[in-house]
């Protein structure tokens, strides 16, 4: 069977070099696993475990790349017991893959390499919410939708959205943003410090709950989209932010692309104050009124929300309705009722299921890039055009806000010619966004997926994150093969 492999020109010629840079582990025997296992048993009893049904549901993620299950799963209670797991298969060399909830989409988790997966889902205590500061510690197990059901009575939320109920340990792994960053930020944005287990096992604290600092490297930031392998985060402190007194949200379709992200970049050079501005295109939009039972019109679409009072929000609505007519909006349905906003914003979360649905029984391969915002219209209409001449089926969805936008491309894992097609098209895609002044991914991370894509938009910067990774980790086991 094929498999989907991208690479860059720059980087396909030298991977041997590339790869020798970064050490990487043997896979661990049987005799070197069950003398790891013995190590922990006193310790972690029954939450260690060689059973197949669990190794396999621990070897894949959301992710397109073929699954590849740990040689054991484990369960740890607290940051002490991840400390001494740490320890325990440093000495032993054994591969440690920190794993959240399994819905990264670069085959983050996925073990090449075997090892022991850490499972962290048990570590889900929300340690102290203190609304008097606008923050909350909790441990790396939390998922985003818990944390804000707690954090109802308070009047604060937390604000990234990247759809996907992920925990908070494996958003800030990967760099989490979503629909609402155009207004609050990205994960990196939005942590304040982080306990984390470094590769030899000591445990240290990254930052303060202060607002800034000018004291030292900034091992927080240095940790966030990290992917586990300079360490496990085992606490964050994160920002909340005040829930706003209105909300308004809409849908509003255009004729062209163009005219969408027009209206996107006016209504940031005047400074309306969005809270989301999200792209569907016209397949895009055809996947989900079939999916979910929706009647949009059939053309590109913006989907926009404003938080504020009630008078600012009418204001920011009405002078974003002005500027969509300017460029050719139509079709304003506008949602203010809590039910209303929830089904509008499940139709964009349930789009890459959607997208699927276009194709049943096939595949689908997710993938991101970001642009600057002045690029962004001339890099969707390229790719738009890219995706017709290949005859590949891929609705466009994106954070316009951020000049960051998705392809969700449904294909025959069976097919030699459509494999081929999948992977030239995708290498084309990075090439524009690099060349555009952008990034390979804007919020998916790197996995094993785009690691062949880091040299040609880092250079000499990948080189220094290899060193970092070399530093912290000689042995070369915190999930090995990803990122570097």
């Amino acid at each position: 069977m094929s498999t989907f492999n991208a690479r860059t020109p720059s980087t396909a010629g030298n991977e041997n070099a590339t790869v020798s840079a970064t050490k990487l582990p043997p896979r661990p025997d049987a005799e070197t696993l069950w003398a790891l296992i013995a190590d922990l048993e006193p310790m972690l009893g029954d939450r260690i475990t060689t059973v197949a049904g669990i190794r396999e549901q621990h070897g894949h993620d959301e992710s397109w790349h073929h699954p590849a299950a740990p040689d054991a799963v484990c369960f740890p209670h607290s940051t002490e017991e991840v400390s001494a797991i740490v320890r325990a298969c440093a000495a032993h060399r054994v591969p440690v893959i920190p794993y959240g909830v399994g819905t990264s989409i670069e085959g983050q988790v996925i073990a090449d390499h075997g090892g022991l997966c850490v499972d962290l889902s048990a570590m889900n205590a929300i340690l102290d919410v203190r609304p008097e500061d606008m923050d909350a510690t909790v441990q790396p197990g939390v998922t985003r939708a818990q944390l804000n059901t707690h954090l109802r009575a308070t009047g604060l939320f937390f604000s990234v959205d990247p759809g996907a109920d992920a925990s908070m340990g494996g958003m800030a792994s990967t760099r989490a943003s979503g629909t609402n960053t155009v207004r609050y930020g990205t994960i990196r944005e939005n942590v304040l410090s982080m306990t984390v287990v470094m590769p030899d096992g000591r445990i240290v604290k990254t930052g303060t709950r202060a607002r800034k600092s000018a004291a030292g490297y900034d091992l927080t930031h240095l940790m966030i989209g990290a992917e586990g392998t300079l360490g496990i985060i085992t606490e964050l402190t994160v920002k909340l932010h005040g829930l706003p007194e209105a909300i308004s949200s809409a849908t509003v379709a255009f004729e062209t692309v163009a005219g969408a992200i027009d209206t996107v970049i006016a209504s940031i050079q005047y400074g309306i104050p969005m809270a989301r501005i999200e792209l569907m295109d016209a397949l895009a939009i055809q996947a989900v009124n079939r999916f979910s039972g929706l009647d949009y019109a059939e053309k590109p679409t913006l989907f926009l929300e404003f938080h504020g009072t009630h008078a600012g929000v009418k204001e920011q609505a009405e002078a974003m309705a002005e500027l969509c007519q300017e460029f050719g909006g139509s079709d304003f349905a506008w949602a203010t009722r809590e039910e209303e906003r929830q089904r509008l914003w499940q139709a964009r979360h349930d789009a890459a299921y959607a997208a699927k649905a276009l194709r049943p029984g096939m595949e689908f391969l997710a993938t991101d890039i970001c642009v600057p915002i002045s690029k962004l219209a001339e890099c969707i209409e390229a790719t738009q055009a890219d995706v017709a001449e290949s005859g590949l089926v891929a609705p466009l969805l994106g954070h316009v806000g951020d000049g960051n936008f998705h392809l969700v491309v449904a294909v025959d894992r069976h097919s030699e010619q459509e494999l081929e097609t999948l992977a030239a098209f995708n290498q084309r895609l990075i090439e524009r966004a690099l060349a555009a002044g952008g990034t390979c991914t804007g919020e998916h991370g790197i996995g094993t997926g785009k690691r062949a894509y880091m040299e040609a938009e880092h250079g000499e910067g990948w080189a220094v994150m290899r060193a970092i990774k070399a530093a912290l980790d000689p042995l070369g086991i915190m999930n090995p093969g990803k990122l570097v």
